[in-house]
């Protein structure tokens, strides 16, 4: 088990000044089987007209407020401890799927959310046939780390080199990105050969060797998990499945689903600038 305390500061300075703006954060972790979210503080400046929140389909907390006065600066900190105890269990070869099964009516009708490609996993021709060639001759369980151990290969974390609305195809033909290009470039590999696969979104203590109340800059994190009879975790940056230093906030279909931070406004101008800073504190 590992407590973690993380702090994720966001801050827009606004070109002209804004005179209303509607938002949508998701940037709370939320508790499930493998995290216990202890305590959370939102803080919103300058101060929110109305402030309230709710669960999305996905089971992500989402804040929403609405800012009436005339701003040209938002900063918007979130801040949680949370209890994470996640490992990647051992499974019994009963429990796996064969093909048959895996693609009955039942399970593509309960996974049909993480079966079909959205947008931005959308592999194209080249990995999807990469994915078919892969799959020849094997169960689902070896099809997904055989995919996952080829594209390991295939693939380079490179900040810099992507945007955020490039999907699988393009990040794939140019052999890199960042975490959320990698996992969206597996993700769209398995939903290929009809394995179901869903984004994860969500914050990593970059260094486990760091000491107990040591505060770290951490980092907003994707990975994803897969289905062959039972979730699995795995982390395409860090080569490993999802441990005890990763905290999830949201999953969903792929980014868009889990986006940190949306909204409309009124105002802003065209040379608005954006700073996040995220830091990590281990406290056990």
């Amino acid at each position: 088990m590992t407590r973690l305390h993380v702090v994720h500061t966001t801050d827009y300075r606004y070109g002209a000044p804004v005179t209303v703006s509607y938002n949508e954060a998701r940037v709370t972790p939320q508790t499930d089987a493998a995290q216990v979210v202890l305590e959370t503080d939102l803080r919103i400046s300058p101060y929110a007209t109305a402030l309230s929140h709710y669960r999305d389909y996905w089971g992500a907390k989402v804040h929403t407020f609405d800012l009436h006065s005339r701003h040209e600066r938002l900063t918007v900190t979130s801040e949680a401890l949370v209890e994470v105890h996640r490992t990647e269990k051992q499974h019994a070869p009963e429990d796996l799927l064969d093909w048959e099964e895996l693609t009955s009516d039942t399970n593509v009708e309960e996974f049909s959310d993480f079966l079909p490609q959205s947008r931005l996993s959308d592999p194209g021709e080249s990995l999807a046939g990469a994915a078919h060639g892969i799959a020849a001759g094997k169960t689902p369980h070896e099809t997904a780390h055989a995919i996952i151990a080829w594209l390991r290969e295939e693939m380079e974390y490179q900040p810099g080199t992507t945007a955020v609305h490039f999907n699988a195809e393009t990040s794939f033909s140019e052999r890199r990105g960042v975490c959320q290009d990698l996992s969206h470039v597996v993700i769209g590999a398995l939903r290929a050969v009809n394995i179901p696969a869903r984004y994860v979104s969500g914050y990593i203590h970059p260094n486990p060797e760091a000491a107990l109340g040591e505060t770290v800059v951490g980092q907003s994190h994707a990975w994803l998990e897969w289905w062959d009879g039972r979730w699995h975790t795995w982390d395409p940056t860090n080569h490993k499945p999802a441990g005890g230093h990763h905290i999830l906030v949201a999953r969903g279909r792929d980014y868009a689903d889990v986006t940190p931070f949306k909204g409309i406004l009124s105002g802003g101008g065209p040379d608005t600038a954006l700073g996040v800073e995220v830091t990590i504190t281990r406290q056990a």
